[in-house]
């Protein structure tokens, strides 16, 4: 079967923030709309939505209350339907993102569920009585707190991974599986091409929900190892492919977002024999640089990083299919961590789009990354809106009686709101975003940093993308070669080789902020490279360069 996106790239849009059309502060479908040429100039070929469906908004739209309508933030259907037309009339395609792990306690399924005990939908979510201790086991959410909410009307507690606004599905159920493949088969005969699966591996959880254990000093248990890859998830994620996939599957594109994975279940789950997932987003890479906590902020070591984009590569290299990604809207900008957003500012981002896209697999560009968009200089509480980031500070501050000013260089670093800040279109006051006041601060830096200036200019971060995008689409050691990690242990220098045929592209990247000697002799014809006239062993600071070598 001829896969087409191998070698495809793709491009995530966080809408609430991408592009404001009607001036009233909120990113819409009317402003992505506006910017598809720009969008097809940059060559990408799949836009992945964040969520857009009716929702309160507690978690940005991942806690959603209808599946089968568009949030009036964004727009309406007939909005959305015009949207897609125009993506595929610029030979693009464009994926949604599917949140079927939980909904919106405002959902109708959820208020039904939690009117009564005796509700038909009752058991579509996970109702437990209580102990003489309080809720039905230890488990803390992934947001903070407990995982259990108490229902005063029922006098049963629910289970919400998340906010407590995000009651868990109950997938044992057969009812609630046959209600989301339904769903998920009304957007795709609407046209859509595909799903990005937010956090598709919670959808399992272990019979009795056993007590997890407390880290010291915590306050509640990890229930991870009885919500992650839970026995029954194979079977899920297969029956439905029977249900939604199996008719259209060459056509289509699935990604699954999966914390915890392993190598080993990643090449079950993208295993195209087993019919399960294209891919999976994994998350080691982007929790290197976590201490006890991710809001514990440590520097990455370039030896740990390399050791483990290498794992991925060459555990996948003969089954499955790797996702690649630096940024995404739960991650901070990575030319703010793990590059240099100061003095070498053009260099690290230029540097970091090298390294991630010459690796095999799908490339995926986070709104703004192709700019170079940095972190956010955020100062107090006041200025963060992400219920993950306010939860944590207000548990740390207000339980354990941490002092603010030990709390926020963790926000300032990690926070998922440096990922939400606004699109900088142009300088002018609103980054050309929006008329209105934005929802979130537009960054200081978008006098510079914006995508007219780059757009007008051809050395810039944004042209830069544009040629290792199309470097992917035409060469096909890009898409299919072999990986090969050299100097494994050098501090600062980054090389690999990506191999197929006759043909050998050699990387190479200097992770600092000095210049580094190459061990490796530096030959061959350039590809792409972040600097003018490339020669030599010497490696500028955050120099990366590209060589096309023959093998004989």
């Amino acid at each position: 079967m001829d896969l087409w996106w191998k070698d495809a790239v793709v491009y995530q849009i966080y809408p609430r923030s991408f592009a404001d059309s009607n001036g009233d502060g909120y990113g819409d479908l009317g402003g992505i709309e506006s910017k598809l040429d720009y969008l097809a100039e940059l060559g990408v070929d799949v836009l992945w939505l964040s969520p857009i469906y009716r929702s309160p908004q507690d978690d940005n739209g991942y806690d959603i209350s209808d599946y089968q309508d568009i949030d009036a933030m964004f727009g309406t259907l007939e909005d959305f339907d015009r949207l897609l037309a125009g993506v595929h009339a610029r030979g693009m395609k464009l994926i949604m993102d599917l949140v079927v792990n939980h909904t919106s306690d405002e959902h109708p399924w959820f208020i039904e569920s939690r009117s009564s005990r005796d509700n038909p939908k009752r058991d579509w979510y996970w109702w437990r009585d209580g102990t003489a201790d309080g809720p039905p086991n230890n488990w803390g959410s992934i947001f903070s707190g407990s995982a259990w909410q108490l229902d005063e009307s029922t006098g049963q507690y629910y289970l919400h991974l998340f906010s407590r606004k995000q009651p868990d599905l109950n997938w044992e159920n057969s009812e609630v599986r046959q209600a989301v493949y339904a769903m998920m088969n009304w957007w795709l005969d609407r046209g859509v091409d595909g799903f990005r699966m937010d956090v598709i591996n919670l959808l399992s959880k272990t019979p009795g929900l056993p007590d997890g254990r407390i880290p010291a000093g915590g306050l509640f248990g990890d229930g991870g190892p009885y919500y992650l890859n839970g026995p029954r998830l194979h079977e899920f994620l297969q029956e439905m492919d029977r249900a939604v996939f199996a008719d259209r599957e060459a056509e289509l594109l699935t990604v699954g977002e999966t914390p915890g994975v392993s190598v080993e279940l990643a090449r079950v789950l993208t295993d195209p024999a087993n019919r399960e997932l294209d891919m999976v987003f994994q998350f080691e890479h982007m929790e290197l640089d976590h201490g006890t906590t991710k809001w514990d902020h440590q520097p990455m070591d370039l030896v740990d990083l390399k050791a483990n984009l290498a794992k991925w590569q060459n555990g996948l290299s003969d089954v499955g299919w790797n996702s690649l990604y630096w940024n995404n809207h739960d991650q901070p900008r990575i030319v703010s961590r793990y590059g240099d957003d100061e003095v070498h500012w053009y260099e690290s981002a230029t540097l970091l789009a090298t390294v991630l896209h010459m690796h095999k697999g799908t490339p995926y560009i986070y709104q703004g990354e192709e700019l170079g968009m940095t972190n956010y200089p955020f100062s107090g509480i006041e200025d963060y809106r992400d219920v993950e980031s306010l939860n944590h500070y207000y548990e740390a501050v207000d339980r354990q009686r941490i002092p603010p000013e030990k709390v926020l260089p963790g926000l300032r670093i990690v926070s998922r709101d440096n990922a939400r800040t606004p699109v900088q279109w142009d300088d002018s006051p609103g980054a050309g975003f929006s008329s209105g006041a934005a929802w979130l601060p537009v960054n200081p830096n978008h006098v510079t940093i914006n995508a007219a200036a780059q757009v007008a200019d051809p050395d810039s971060v944004f042209h830069y993308y544009r040629r290792l995008i199309a470097l992917r689409h035409e060469d096909p050691v890009v898409c299919e070669g072999e990986f090969e990690l050299l100097l494994p242990t050098d501090p600062v220098v980054h090389a690999f080789t990506r191999t197929l045929g006759a043909e050998r592209l050699l990387v190479v990247a200097n992770f600092s902020g000095d210049v580094a000697q190459c061990p490796i002799e530096l030959d061959g014809e350039i590809v792409i490279a972040n600097y003018r006239e490339p020669t030599g062993q010497s490696l500028r600071p955050w120099e990366a360069r590209v060589y096309r070598q023959r093998i004989d």
